[in-house]
């Protein structure tokens, strides 16, 4: 019988049924609790490609894996085929890492892609006609969350002389 969720996303409730667990161990295998087996990092991408709800946990000390299994899938991706990700945008990634706009930059990724996901649901399910509103909005809502994270960059320069980072 699954248990309440131990630490929730903010927006989900305590009491959401927790999601499926994968168990860590020091051989760096991965365990399915749901399913009584080991898997691979394959299986787990097949879980996020589905949609499917999962933590990964230490098995020793129960600590929370999920973000470091995931940032080991897309490096995996990243090293084979065609990266998503270019040089100059990781490193750009990284300059933000420390500085008091890291918190905005990850929002600004997080709701940029959360946009850029709904159009591109929308263009598979045939909605054709609406996708120049759409991508309109999109491009809108992308260039207002820029504008206002270098307006906050600009307030923390006058804060943090130095910042950003001149190029």
């Amino acid at each position: 019988m699954p248990s309440a969720r131990r630490n929730p996303e903010p927006g989900v409730d305590a009491a959401t049924p927790a999601c499926r667990t994968l168990k860590k161990y020091p051989n760096r295998r991965l365990y399915d609790t749901l399913h009584s087996c080991y898997i691979t990092l394959a299986d787990v991408k097949q879980m996020v490609l589905g949609g499917e709800a999962f933590e990964v946990r230490d098995a020793k000390t129960g600590e929370d894996l999920t973000r470091s299994i995931l940032l080991q899938i897309i490096l995996e991706e990243e090293s084979g085929g065609v990266p998503m990700f270019s040089s100059t945008m990781l490193a750009n990634i990284i300059r933000f890492y420390g500085h008091s706009m890291q918190g905005a930059m990850g929002n600004m990724l997080e709701r940029n892609l959360q946009a850029f996901a709904e159009v591109q649901a929308q263009l598979v399910s045939g909605q054709a006609p609406l996708m120049q509103n759409l991508m309109g909005s999109y491009l809108e809502q992308s260039r207002s969350m820029f504008e206002k994270m270098q307006e906050q960059m600009v307030q923390a320069g006058a804060i943090f002389p130095g910042f950003p980072p001149k190029r």
